[in-house]
């Protein structure tokens, strides 16, 4: 296989768009990104018609706007490239008008409130930043997606609003610096991807699995990652076989697969790419999910992204490494060798520590859902409390700018491993922690709080706008000041002084942390349900209407549409606990008992005493109870969820009543699956499921 022939092979990418443009149009195209202008429609024909060929040269038949609305996956409607002729044939046409607009029906996707369900005419709108890509023969075009009346109703939208914003201010703040007028600015991620791959018809056997996405029930199995050698472990035949074609197909579509490994649960997995513009590297993330999932069946396996699909072992999260750079190819959150003397990186770096302690609350709305609930806060995600990393060596440069005072000027420490024939080499200027929500990782930041089945766009829409934020403020006083220098050291010393108390570089997983966060003023927003309603807080909605992120309406959308799904969520859980219980768990109770009973019935006929069967026998008619018990309160406040008719207290019923209820029968259930004969369990158990592949 030669990587380089394939890579971007199903991809419209700008070598494509080089060989088959005239130059002139070519020109038109990169221009009209660049400068941010509307394509002509003569322009956007010549491009449909290039790209019409390339595809049906590459086996396509069909296209498509693949969209990303408020469901959590994306979404497209197919339509043929055929046109009919007089003499009753067809030929092949694809119009510019096809390409930059389509049509689809916006009565059935999640619009919070901003549109009524009969009002169905929604647009795609052509995102020419984002190249094109041919799946299951069908040319897709990344769109964006709106309602009638403009408002966004998908991810892409607010994410490319915020991306102008923050090259706007930040642009301002370079040209302060001497930087030329021409400069552009924008952020660039790379989303580490974890995910668990377990048998297809392990997976077909569970209906948790089928409904929700995760276990509901589940005894811990005799060995789970409490010997830490699945982490970076030897990678299974089966499992190489998948990532070697994963890597293969996603390469094709030209997203840059690079790291794979396993991580700490068994069966659990991880895949890195290089980072990318942030639009594009959330685009290839939701399309990594895709073919990670498409890719899995062809192996007989079943990729879950659930944020936790097995209790007791770790779950999945989705780190966002964050940085931003200049069209020069700066890295603006480089330090370089002595961060202390580099004034620019010093603002840029107050302003990120300024926004993130302002605006801790919407970053814990950006990864807040139902599934990273379970997961946050436990001993292998960070806790819900914000919080930043920024290691020993920039802590001690904040504090000298803060008091005044000089440091040694060292040189990065020279790691020696005490083996002569191993050549040393340099320390990094910050060790890792993994118990960080947002630490420094030399020159970007990892915000580790995502759960892996997320989108990114939230959060980087989020994190570019409250950086865009701070960084108008202190272009505005920058600006105007009398004496820049001045302005400017006094800028990053107010900062350092009033929001250090976000940084932390200890163990966030401590109890200690949770106390001493509380004494600094810090969130703790422990659960979806409490997060989601500091969407509305004054503060953020001011923020997003001053950048034109989202307007006040389309905040409020999102706030009814994440607190819907909530509850919707749990109880779906819910349901499906309640019909496993129901039909399976004490059906298959009940048979071993009766098993045993019968037993101790023929031991007894035969005049032996004290059989055990009977012993056993009547622990499980217990636990027999127990469950009938716990299903029936389930079942109760389950069905008492539908009459809160308000969605953020029903939101918090679901949170405070029927999980707990959930809790009870999972853990009644899991006891008595342990005392249940193998062969009457009527599901795999986390035994089987965890070590088969």
């Amino acid at each position: 296989m030669n990587v380089s022939e394939i890579f971007g092979s199903m991809a419209f990418n700008d070598v494509v768009m080089r060989e088959r443009l005239p130059k002139t149009t070519y020109r038109q195209l990169k221009r009209a990104i660049s400068e941010n202008q509307p394509l002509p429609i003569e322009v956007a024909n010549v491009v449909a018609n290039a790209m019409k060929d390339w595809a049906i040269e590459k086996g396509a038949t069909h296209f498509t706007h693949w969209f990303q609305p408020m469901t959590g996956i994306t979404a497209e409607k197919h339509d043929s490239f055929i046109s009919p002729t007089p003499e009753g044939g067809v030929i092949m046409e694809f119009s510019g008008k096809e390409l930059i607009k389509g049509e689809p029906d916006a009565s059935s996707f999640p619009s919070g409130g901003l549109r009524s369900t009969f009002e169905a005419r929604g647009y795609t709108s052509w995102d020419p930043t984002s190249y094109a890509f041919i799946k299951d023969g069908t040319l897709c075009i990344p769109t964006a997606f709106c309602s009638y009346t403009g408002e966004a109703l998908d991810k892409k939208t607010p994410l490319l609003r915020s991306m102008s914003a923050i090259n706007s201010q930040a642009k301002r703040i370079l040209k302060l610096f001497g930087a030329s007028d021409d400069i552009e600015v924008t952020t660039t991620v790379g989303p580490e991807q974890e995910y668990f791959l377990i048998d297809k018809e392990d997976y077909d056997k569970r209906k948790d699995l089928i409904f929700t996405g995760r276990t509901l029930f589940g005894a811990k199995p005799p060995k789970g990652q409490e010997l830490e050698d699945h982490y970076f472990g030897t990678i299974k035949p089966r499992v190489v076989a998948y990532m070697k074609e994963l890597d293969e197909e996603l390469w094709k579509l030209g997203i840059l697969a690079k790291t794979k490994h396993n991580e700490v649960a068994p069966a659990q997995h991880e895949l890195a790419p290089i980072y990318t513009t942030t639009n594009i590297a959330t685009d290839h993330n939701q399309l990594t999910m895709e073919v990670m999932k498409k890719v899995a069946k062809k192996h007989g396996l079943v990729c879950l992204l659930h944020e936790k699909p097995f209790a007791g072992i770790n779950g999945s999260g989705k780190h966002n490494n964050w940085s931003i750079s200049a069209s020069d190819g700066v890295n603006l959150l480089n330090p370089g060798k002595s961060p202390e003397d580099n004034a620019q990186f010093l603002l840029f770096l107050a302003a990120i520590i300024k926004g993130v302690d302002e605006y801790q609350d919407l970053l814990r709305i950006s990864v807040a859902s139902p599934g990273n609930d379970h997961r946050l806060g436990a001993n292998e995600a960070p806790p819900a409390i914000v919080s930043i990393f920024l290691g020993d060596e920039l802590t001690e440069i904040l504090d000298s700018v803060e008091k005044g005072y000089k440091i040694d000027k060292r040189k990065r420490s020279i790691m020696r491993i005490g083996v002569d024939f191993m050549p040393p080499f340099a320390k990094d200027n910050t060790d890792r922690n993994r118990t960080s929500p947002f630490a420094f990782t030399g020159n970007k930041f990892e915000f580790r709080m995502l759960g892996s089945a997320f989108s990114i766009a939230a959060t980087n829409t989020i994190l570019n706008t409250i950086f865009a934020e701070e960084l108008s403020r202190f272009a505005d006083e920058l600006e105007n000041a009398m004496d820049f220098n001045a302005t400017l050291s006094e800028i990053i010393k107010r900062t350092i002084r009033e929001h250090k108390r976000i940084i932390f570089n200890g163990n966030g997983y401590d109890e200690a942390w949770v106390k001493e966060a509380e004494k600094r003023g810090l969130l703790n927003l422990k659960s979806t349900a409490d997060a989601l309603p500091h969407i509305l807080d004054e503060k953020n909605v001011r923020l997003f209407e001053k950048f034109n992120v989202y307007s006040a309406g389309e905040i409020k959308s999102r706030y009814e549409i994440l607190i819907e799904n909530y509850s919707k969520v749990i109880n779906i859980e819910a349901n499906t606990m309640l019909n496993m219980a129901k039909k399976e768990i004490f059906p298959a109770v009940s048979a071993y008992t009766k098993e045993l009973m019968d037993a101790a019935t023929a031991k007894k006929a035969l005049k032996i005493a004290n059989a055990p069967e009977e012993k056993l026998a009547a622990l499980l008619s217990e636990k027999a109870e127990n469950i009938y018990e716990a299903t029936k309160a389930l079942e109760e406040v389950t069905e008492k969820a539908h009459s809160v008719a308000d969605e953020q207290k029903r939101a918090e019923y679901y949170h405070e009543v029927v999980i707990p209820a959930m809790e009870a029968l999972r853990t009644v259930a899991d006891e008595a699956e342990t005392m249940t004969a193998e062969k009457y369990w009527p599901f795999p158990t986390y035994s089987k499921i965890l070590f088969s592949v």
